[in-house]
């Protein structure tokens, strides 16, 4: 597999991330309704003209990932929703206050594909990986993992930050990640990332 480079564009306390593989490249999770400039001056510092990705994978539909997802469509982007998503998209609207600038999420555009579908889907954009349910931070979120080991987890709970409440969800979803073996964590948020892939019987992050 060639190498991927995972370059990290967020900003305001959140990571999004451009992987670039040759000259394909698609986009991980964008910004809170409003943000659209800073998305797009933190492309252009890293010299990535945002019409040259192809594609846009949200983690899970809050709106700190999700936000200015229609904006971005606009540019060429194709938004590839995984089919337990697709309801989150419209339910993300009661979570955006009234005088938002939010634009609703066109559901008619958009690249639908199941759970079983992505590791096809992924290789025909030039990605060897799959993307798989982690619920945990939220009922809709999805992780990208890559056979190399990197995976893109969105909000999901570190194990060591894990309440009684959702303990058994959250680390269903962590021992899906190392069923595919991932090593290398790439969080939404804290830590910075990569991290190596915590430790599921100990309270290290």
């Amino acid at each position: 597999m060639n190498q991927i480079n995972i370059i990290n564009v967020g900003y305001s306390s959140t990571n999004y991330y451009v992987l670039e593989q040759g000259n394909v490249r698609l986009l991980i999770d964008v910004g809170m309704p409003g943000s659209y400039g800073h998305l797009l001056a933190n492309l252009k510092r890293k010299d990535i003209p945002i019409q040259s990705i192809g594609h846009l994978l949200v983690t899970h539909y809050h709106p700190d990932h999700a936000g200015v997802v229609e904006e971005v469509k606009a540019q060429g982007l194709r938004l590839i929703v995984l089919e337990p998503q697709v309801e989150w998209i419209t339910f993300m609207q009661t979570y955006i206050k009234a005088d938002s600038p939010y634009i609703p999420i066109h559901l008619d555009n958009n690249i639908l594909i199941s759970i079983s579908e992505s590791r096809t889907f992924l290789k025909g954009l030039g990605f060897d990986g799959e993307i798989i349910t982690t619920p945990g931070h939220s009922d809709d979120s999805v992780s990208l993992v890559l056979d190399d080991g990197s995976a893109f987890v969105g909000d999901l709970t570190f194990p060591s930050r894990t309440g009684d409440d959702d303990r058994e969800v959250v680390m269903n979803s962590w021992a899906k990640l190392a069923a595919l073996h991932a090593t290398r964590i790439y969080s939404g948020h804290s830590p910075v990332p990569p991290v190596a892939f915590p430790s599921l019987s100990t309270t290290e992050p």
